[in-house]
């Protein structure tokens, strides 16, 4: 299983309109068919050191494999939030795992 993580610092002067475009957008992006399961939220309110909660959002999804992230990345779903949401956030990192 290919497991693809991103969380998104959104830029902290949105408007409400352009906060509820960037959650519908990446909403949307766990739709995509290539898919297996996937997940939007919210830093947890768990209070460790070690904890990063600075960002605003997080996606997980999950794909059969290569082939099932490398289809995600090229659909139009994927390209529209791009287009339409990337004004929205400062900063995102992306981490992808491969499961044994």
């Amino acid at each position: 299983m290919f497991v693809h993580s991103v969380y998104f610092w959104l830029k902290p002067d949105l408007s409400e309109e352009d906060r509820a475009k960037f959650w519908a957008g990446v909403r949307s992006l766990t739709t995509i068919e290539s898919v297996r399961q996937g997940y939007v939220g919210t830093p947890a309110a768990t209070d460790r050191p070690i904890i990063d909660r600075s960002y605003s959002c997080a996606l997980v999804v999950a794909f059969d494999d290569d082939a099932g992230h490398e289809a995600y990345q090229v659909h139009p779903v994927h390209d529209r939030f791009r287009e339409e949401c990337a004004s929205c956030w400062d900063k995102v990192l992306i981490y992808d795992a491969i499961t044994e």
